[in-house]
């Protein structure tokens, strides 16, 4: 055979070639490795990870009382009552054990489980990390009666360790401020801070965790405490919501060294939420804990109902989706050595937990009903009531069902679909109304681009049982179209397209559209969220033009920037407000909005379920009285009644 003629030489690849990263400087050359991205997420990640640590003490019995404090400047400092982190010489590095803790990746006592058996932080990264990312860092530890502080700059030591005074406590207090050379963020938000604190306060009971921001002016301060933990969560997530029993079914257990603790709690409505945390981290991609409750769940509210006779005239049994409907659950385990995988390395890999959390659910759940009668037949009443249901629409799901290939679903008649077939490279886009379908379907490149016009407003899932749902003509034509199916039946794998983009006007109707969307996905799809499949399309709001110029701006500074760089008599300048993507021009909607090259479209992310399902039960439930407080406390910050 020919051996493939090569260039002379190595091309100066040599030794020289292969760098070396020492220190921190990895960190630096790659922050989105370590913390997520050099965004919000990441900026906000820095926080979690001291706070982290704090939390580890408490997890440890060391620490009930955590503060964190946004300053002025936008430098945060986070103290705790906890040990302190130890000052004396390391045995072999020859250091003071915090400077290696602040300078060097994966050094901390959470490897040595004598210090700490479990430990929360998602990727373990630890503070250093967050001290490669900030201009500048500082702590004070309280440890031995002595006050002992050290300052850093980018990662690097700035400032010896010296003590400073005498204490009577103990506990860490470390300030630092995220680097303007990394971050394109520089400020906190609130609620993203305030959220999060607020969940481990509940996941960590008897834990008080005080936040101020001194940005506000008068600062402003919020102090989270659980004495309950995880009832007091799920009474939380239920404030807004009828419940079928007054208090939530709790128990907290250990078995063979995994600590189960759970609170659950049966509302009126149809959607389910569970909520699960492997040391204290938000597995909202699931995982072995999540299948070992479901299965006992099933299970174990199925021996009930033939135990007490609920099942006598019914011809089948309880499926999960039926004894879910309406279940708040937070179920929270503790392991001493998470295996984490999944896309967003959030969910939980570890075999032996399945096990142990279906024996604690079979064993503790099956008692309680047994001693709560009254509760036993709510919950299996319901259940029952979910099932017919689920029965009455097996036909209309039968409808929008994707099996092999098409069978028994036939694409709906107003698609306009795409002719590629590699789902990867292919888009569908929802469009508001039959005039702005029309539009896109001529703008269009027919390649890759699949247009789904919808005809009003859909159902509100959030107020709707699946039979209703799949009675909705347009909701049954996405599903259809979509080819993925839903709830039980819902495929990854076998979704047509690999972005689903919400093209809706830019006015008060379409903001809602675009909320009920969003709403269906997240309730009934929210595979398609987790995977990154669901954007939002950015059409403009003006056309500025003069003569052959034109330029498109999607607010109102960005018009009044085109004005100016149009400049002349202003008589001359032509502004044209869209009122509906049925008044764009086909070529017009094609490159300011459907033209990859050119559009800006919004990819919509799960950052948060627990968040995230707190503000779809305020906005679109039952309950008025939420929504009305929403819209008293964020009507300030409305710009624009009609975008």
């Amino acid at each position: 055979m020919a051996r493939k003629t090569r260039p002379s030489g190595n091309g100066d690849y040599d030794a020289r070639s292969i760098t070396v990263l020492k220190g921190l400087e990895a960190v630096r050359k790659r922050p989105g490795m370590y913390v997520g991205s050099t965004s919000e997420n990441g900026l906000h990640h820095l926080v979690y990870e001291v706070v982290d640590n704090s939390i580890d003490e408490a997890l440890a019995g060391f620490c009930d009382q955590i503060e964190v404090t946004v300053h002025a400047d936008n430098s945060v400092t986070v103290s705790d009552n906890g040990r302190g982190i130890p000052v004396d010489l390391h045995p072999t590095e020859k250091i003071p054990a915090v400077e290696l803790a602040l300078t060097v990746l994966h050094a901390g006592g959470k490897f040595d489980k004598s210090s700490y058996k479990v430990s929360g932080g998602l990727h373990g990264v630890g503070v250093s990390v967050v001290n490669a990312l900030s201009e500048y860092l500082e702590v004070n530890v309280d440890r031995d009666g002595q006050r002992h502080h050290m300052e850093f700059s980018r990662g690097q030591t700035t400032k010896q360790l010296s003590q400073t005074g005498k204490v009577s406590t103990s506990g860490t207090t470390i300030r630092f401020k995220p680097d303007p050379q990394i971050f394109t963020v520089l400020e906190f938000h609130y609620t993203t801070l305030s959220d999060r604190l607020r969940q481990l306060a509940f996941l960590n009971k008897n834990v008080r965790i005080t936040f101020r921001d001194e940005r506000k002016d008068p600062p402003s301060e919020d102090v989270f405490f659980a004495e309950g933990g995880l009832i007091e969560f799920v009474t939380w997530l239920n404030r807004t919501k009828k419940t079928l029993h007054p208090k939530p079914i709790s128990f907290s257990t250990t078995k063979d060294d995994v600590e189960v603790d759970v609170a659950m709690q049966y509302t009126d409505g149809y959607n389910e939420n569970i909520f699960t945390f492997v040391n204290n981290i938000n597995t909202h991609e699931g995982g072995t804990h999540l299948t070992g409750f479901k299965s006992a769940l099933t299970r174990t509210i199925n021996a009930t109902a033939q135990a007490i006779g609920s099942l006598k005239k019914e011809n089948f049994s309880l499926s999960g989706d039926d004894v879910r409907e309406g279940l708040t659950c937070v179920l929270h385990v503790k392991v001493k050595e998470p295996q984490f995988e999944g896309q967003t390395k959030t969910k939980l890999g570890n075999s032996e937990v399945e096990g142990i959390v279906k024996q604690v659910i079979n064993e503790h759940l099956a008692s309680y009903l047994e001693e709560n009668p009254p509760v036993a037949r709510g919950i299996i009443e319901k259940a029952v009531s979910a099932a017919r249901a689920r029965e009455a629409a097996r036909k209309a799901r039968d409808l929008v069902r994707k099996k092999s290939g098409l069978e028994n679903a036939v694409l709906p008649g107003k698609l306009a679909d795409c002719s590629l077939d590699d789902p990867a490279l292919c888009e569908i886009y929802l469009v508001e109304g039959d005039s702005a379908g029309g539009t896109a379907k001529q703008g269009r490149d027919r390649s890759f681009q699949a247009i789904l016009p919808l005809r009003g407003k859909i159902l509100n899932v959030e107020r709707a049982r699946i039979d209703k749902i799949l009675g909705n003509t347009e909701i049954r034509s996405m599903i259809t179209a979509i080819g993925s199916g839903i709830k039980e039946d819902f495929k990854l794998d076998e979704a047509r397209y690999h972005k689903v983009i919400i093209m809706t006007d830019a006015d008060v109707d379409g903001a809602h559209i675009r909320t009920l969307l969003l709403t269906f996905f997240f309730r009934q799809m929210p595979e398609l969220l987790e995977a990154g499949y669901i954007y939002i399309a950015q059409p403009p709001l003006y056309r500025v033009s003069k003569g052959k110029e034109e330029f498109y701006a999607f607010n109102d500074e960005e018009r009044d920037e085109y004005i100016k760089r149009i400049g002349g008599e202003p008589k001359r300048i032509m502004i044209q407000r869209y009122k509906g993507l049925g008044e764009m021009n086909q070529d017009q909607l094609w490159k300011t909005t459907m033209d990859p090259a050119a559009r800006t479209i919004f990819r919509v992310t799960l950052e948060d379920a627990v968040e995230a399902s707190n503000l779809f039960d305020e906005l679109m439930g039952d309950e008025v009285e939420p929504r009305r407080l929403f819209i008293e406390e964020n009507a300030r910050y409305v710009s624009h009644l009609d975008v």
